[in-house]
């Protein structure tokens, strides 16, 4: 239940609460409100406020604080929620800058595509499409020619109840794929959990590692993406076991739950040594969280911003589309996975993950065209 927030009650916090602040109240004009807004790093996106939360042993309270007023909080808050609060107000407009990802400069200031490519039987979506080696390379090539910044090459699926492959297995599956896609030119990420495939697929071309464990699966793979460099994304699951769903549904508050964790990741990445500047974070959704806790994940993607991370997000032909038209299969959830990769690029989100690039290319278009509008006219 909602809880209205003051600044006395900023005062009087217990040891153990703890502070968030997310970009809200969204606006696609700034010029005209100069110094009433910030954009969100150096994307195309500008909010005219915070919405500022206080999480403690006693549930959540909130408020909604306009930009220039935020320093008259933080000089209300303790020293240790005021430093939080900072650095998060910090991260939020720190430029992302660009990803090198071989001979491609993926740039961050507007919003990319990064493709699915499931080199697998049993994908939830499209599995046993791209089990060949010469199909899937060139399905990839398709994805990127249709606009695609980044193929995401997986050889394992991670749907519930999917069987764990062994790493062996998902080498041979993935590997021929990455070095073809690598060679011709396409910016690739592996989407494995694996220290061994992980290191199959960097020597074979791959640029990132995407992995759903956020590195916890594997006890090497955090020092195998620290030693190559590479970019890696950092995702939420609830579970860093075979079965990653396992142990969902139990938050206490989906979005600062889950914003918690990866916050933890992100400092525990960093205390490895890999560089923050090539970490991407990613809230997960559809791995252990029903629709409420998706619905509240999306529409609270932007506290996201202030881990000072790229924010990938990925929804497509989730179960949460099936759930809120009718239990549409997987291949007729078009419409509501372009509809909801718009509500996150509205939202800041860097890069997106799909399945159907060229309706989610022409609708980022469509997006990019009407913000230069606005701030042309």
């Amino acid at each position: 239940m909602f809880q209205p927030l003051t600044k006395p009650g900023l005062g009087s916090s217990s040891d153990d609460a703890r502070l968030y602040l997310r970009p809200t109240c969204f606006v696609d004009r700034p010029h005209e409100l100069d110094d009433a807004c910030l954009r969100i790093a150096d994307t195309m996106v500008w909010f005219a406020a915070w919405h500022v939360s206080l999480r403690d042993g006693e549930g959540v309270k909130s408020a909604v604080v306009a930009v220039p007023e935020l320093d008259d909080w933080i000089a209300a808050m303790p020293v240790s929620l005021a430093d939080a609060a900072q650095a998060q107000r910090a991260a939020v407009g720190r430029p992302r800058g660009t990803l090198q990802l071989g001979e491609r400069t993926v740039r961050l200031n507007e919003p990319q595509i990064m493709s699915i490519l499931n080199a697998t039987p049993d994908s939830f979506s499209d599995g046993g499409k791209h089990v060949d080696a010469a199909a899937a390379t060139d399905a990839g090539f398709a994805m990127a020619t249709a606009g695609a910044a980044i193929v995401d090459v997986g050889g394992e699926s991670t749907r519930p109840g999917a069987p764990l492959v062994w790493e062996g297995d998902e080498i041979a599956r993935v590997e021929g794929v990455v070095a073809a896609l690598a060679k011709g030119g396409v910016a690739v990420s592996i989407d494995t959990r694996k220290a061994a495939v992980m290191e199959a697929a960097l020597a074979a071309g791959a640029h990132i590692v995407n992995d759903i464990s956020a590195l916890r699966y594997d006890e090497r793979a955090i020092e195998v993406v620290a030693k190559s460099g590479c970019a890696v994304v950092l995702m939420h699951a609830p579970s860093a076991k075979s079965d990653p769903h396992e142990g969902g549904g139990a938050y206490g508050h989906p979005l600062f739950d889950v914003y918690d964790m990866l916050a933890d990741r992100v400092a525990a990445c960093v205390a490895a040594g890999i560089d923050r500047a090539k970490i991407i974070v990613d809230p997960g959704i559809g791995f252990g969280k029903g629709v409420a806790d998706n619905l509240a994940l999306t529409n609270g993607l932007a506290l996201f911003h202030t881990l000072g991370c790229p924010v990938l997000f990925g929804a497509s032909r989730k179960r949460l589309i099936g759930a809120l038209d009718n239990e549409a299969p997987a291949d007729a959830r078009l419409g509501g996975s372009v509809a909801l990769h718009y509500q996150a690029v509205a939202h800041g989100a860097q890069i997106v993950r799909v399945h159907d690039v060229p309706e989610t290319r022409q609708a980022l278009r469509l997006w990019r065209g009407m913000r230069d509008a606005a701030l042309t006219v």
